[in-house]
């Protein structure tokens, strides 16, 4: 059975949508099959992986909205052992259109029990912020990777977060766990940066990640070509360093490599 595992932080711009894009692609990489859900309105990840979002095309919005079949919506990257599931832009009326839905927190869940078992790792790419759609990731996800920039006011919000997984954890899911905090944005030559390493760590030494995604001119750029770092430039830090946290993540998930 695979593992779902969501993006998740409220904030905007920690490395959310690079997390789920370059950690599925690393899986990939290792011949695990990896799906990505976009379930962000900005459909970075699907533009991320090669797919236009302003073609019109089944998303994730139509599974949780018009009950959709989940394998109806999966669309194939250009990559072997990776699939996506899209967003688009009208996911942001998702909300509103749930509001009077029975179970609505659980509409995401109930779509990827279908296809769960078909891979390795379903990896959530969540909105910046904690409304309904990232509520019914986390309802369906079995744990949580929160990515932390290394910049002034980085455990902002964190702690909001935390309250928000605790609530999750009691009401609606009640197996999520943190799979780990993820530093990223690391600069070496900024004090900053280092810092705030050592301040997560003596807050959450238990959580953390060993691996810390650094600031990398090829995770910016490989965006723009429509594909995740591993395949625009495999020897760069940045996808050496994601590839790095796949494996950390197989090792404490016992997972060995195929």
């Amino acid at each position: 059975m695979g593992k779902i595992i969501a993006i998740a932080n409220q904030k905007g711009g920690v490395g959310k949508t690079t997390t789920a894009v370059n950690l599925a692609a690393s899986f990939a990489a290792l011949e695990f099959s990896a799906l990505v859900v976009d379930a962000d309105p900005q459909a970075n990840s699907t533009s991320g992986l090669g797919l236009d979002p302003k073609i019109e095309r089944q998303t994730i919005y139509n599974c949780m909205v018009d009950g959709v079949a989940v394998e109806d919506v999966i669309e194939p990257s250009a990559f072997d052992y990776l699939d996506i599931i899209p967003s688009h832009i009208d996911l942001v009326g998702a909300e509103v259109e749930m509001i009077e839905s029975e179970n609505r927190e659980e509409k995401m869940k109930e779509s990827l029990a279908v296809v769960k078992d078909n891979y390795d790792f379903i990896i959530i790419d969540c909105s910046p912020s904690l409304g309904l759609i990232t509520v019914n990731s986390l309802t369906a996800a079995d744990s949580e990777i929160v990515p932390v920039q290394c910049e002034y006011y980085a455990l902002e919000g964190l702690g909001k977060l935390l309250s928000t997984i605790k609530i999750i954890q009691s009401r609606l899911n009640t197996d999520l766990v943190i799979e780990g905090i993820l530093l990223t944005m690391f600069d070496v030559r900024l004090r900053l940066s280092n810092l705030v390493v050592e301040d997560v760590n003596k807050h959450f030494q238990e959580l953390t990640f060993n691996t810390i995604i650094p600031r990398n001119i090829k995770l910016s750029e490989a965006p723009s070509f429509g594909l995740p770092a591993i395949a625009h430039d495999a020897e760069s830090k940045g996808s050496i360093s994601y590839l790095n946290l796949a494996q950390e993540i197989l090792e404490k998930n016992n997972l060995v490599k195929k």
